[in-house]
């Protein structure tokens, strides 16, 4: 049958011509960020002087599925999905630590932080680290971000406490950006956990 096609000029060039537009007609490739807070944040401190506080943060560890350039969405417990044309700006890794950063800094603690590996010989009042276990969704459902973090006081010799968060957020829509900015969503709401912890940490070390 190929070699009848191939004889045939009016069908080999309908054949050229669908398979040359096919392939102009793929989808370019879109590209994302998680954002920070913007605007007004509720409960900051305003005006009020606060003694600065050194926040070292990191290590920061990420799960194995999400060390890649494309978007990752959950189709079931057991099954992911690596999008074709939706692809991250960059590590999703490193992303996560610098919107994390903005978002503790607009948070207002009056502290100072740090990533991971710090400089400087002068040892952090408090280490911060971070194991992502989750960090996905659905199209058109909610996003999930799991995460364990532990405080350990100066020189990271002692634990002061552990936590697992576990924040969902819904997309609202069916569609990448929609979950890009869940998934944004999450991250801040992580940080106001962590803030909130590390801003009474902070304040004992100030009232000392």
């Amino acid at each position: 049958m190929h070699a009848k096609m191939v004889k045939n000029p009016t069908i080999a060039l309908a054949f050229l011509f669908f398979a040359l537009t096919g392939c102009g007609t793929s989808a370019p490739a879109r590209f994302y960020m998680l954002n920070s807070i913007s605007g007004p944040v509720k409960g900051s401190s305003g005006t009020e002087k606060k003694t600065p506080v050194s926040i070292g943060i990191g290590p920061v560890e990420f799960p194995a599925y999400l060390d890649r350039q494309q978007v990752v969405t959950r189709i079931s417990e057991n099954e992911v999905d690596l999008a074709m044309f939706h692809e991250w700006a960059g590590p999703l890794k490193e992303d996560f630590i610098r919107v994390l950063v903005e978002n503790l800094a607009a948070l207002d603690t009056g502290d100072l932080f740090a990533v991971y590996p710090m400089r400087g010989s002068s040892p952090a009042d408090f280490h911060l680290e971070i194991e992502v276990l989750r960090l996905d969704g659905a199209l058109g459902g909610n996003v999930l971000l799991v995460a364990r973090w532990a405080v350990f006081g100066r020189g990271s010799e002692q634990m002061l406490l552990t936590r697992k968060s576990t924040i969902r957020e819904p997309t609202g829509a069916a569609d990448y950006a929609s979950l890009v900015a869940a998934e944004s969503r999450a991250v801040e709401s992580l940080s106001r956990e962590i803030a909130e912890v590390m801003n009474g940490l902070s304040n004992q070390v100030r009232n000392k």
